[in-house]
């Protein structure tokens, strides 16, 4: 099946000083790029949600699209434009902090939606959920733009509201790893 994935680079940063955390380095290549290497075997089409840094992001060669409402909505608002804008009917979300995301994520995720018969997986390890990674289908689109107009954020909240599943990566958890701090970064960057 042919997948579209976006991946999650629209954030504030807060707790990394604001600085746009895609472009931070790891191990001399930007976590996104990380991201991307990791993506591009599983994906047909990649897209960027981002809101600061617009050239940076498209010289990568991928479509960047910034959030279409000015006041910081969160990850859903990077999942809906990935739905929005998705040439695939299956949409995968991923953060552009977690550059140790799973090689078989869209087979596993696939896996679990056609097995449960839902319109949402989602990621779980170690009792752990892991909600911007996601498999959607584009059919729940106006649900979360609904959502979103009620004012709601919680990515957890609306999909727990739609058919969804939850797909058990505990075999490979450190793989959901995200880098909030430069701390976390720098242990990181030790490990690998």
């Amino acid at each position: 099946m042919e997948i579209s994935a976006i991946i999650l680079a629209g954030g504030q940063a807060t707790r990394m000083g604001g600085v746009d955390k895609g472009l931070i380095l790891l191990k001399n290549k930007p976590l996104v790029q990380h991201v991307f290497n990791r993506l591009q075997p599983q994906a047909n089409e990649i897209l960027i949600s981002a809101n600061r840094q617009i050239a940076q992001y498209e010289a990568f060669g991928f479509k960047v699209l910034p959030d279409e409402n000015p006041e910081f909505l969160g990850p859903l608002a990077g999942m809906l434009l990935g739905l929005k804008h998705a040439e695939y009917d299956l949409v995968l979300s991923v953060p552009c902090d977690s550059p140790l995301l799973p090689l078989d994520l869209v087979p596993r995720l696939l896996n679990g939606m056609l097995e449960s018969r839902v319109d949402i997986a989602v990621a779980r390890s170690d009792g752990n959920t892991h909600p911007v990674f996601c498999l959607m289908k584009k059919s729940v689109l106006s649900s979360l733009q609904a959502f979103l107009d009620e004012g709601e954020r919680k990515v957890s909240a609306w999909q727990k509201s739609q058919a969804y599943c939850e797909v058990d990566f505990s075999d490979c958890s450190d793989a959901f790893v995200n880098l909030n701090t430069l701390e976390e970064l720098r242990e990181l960057e030790l490990k690998l």
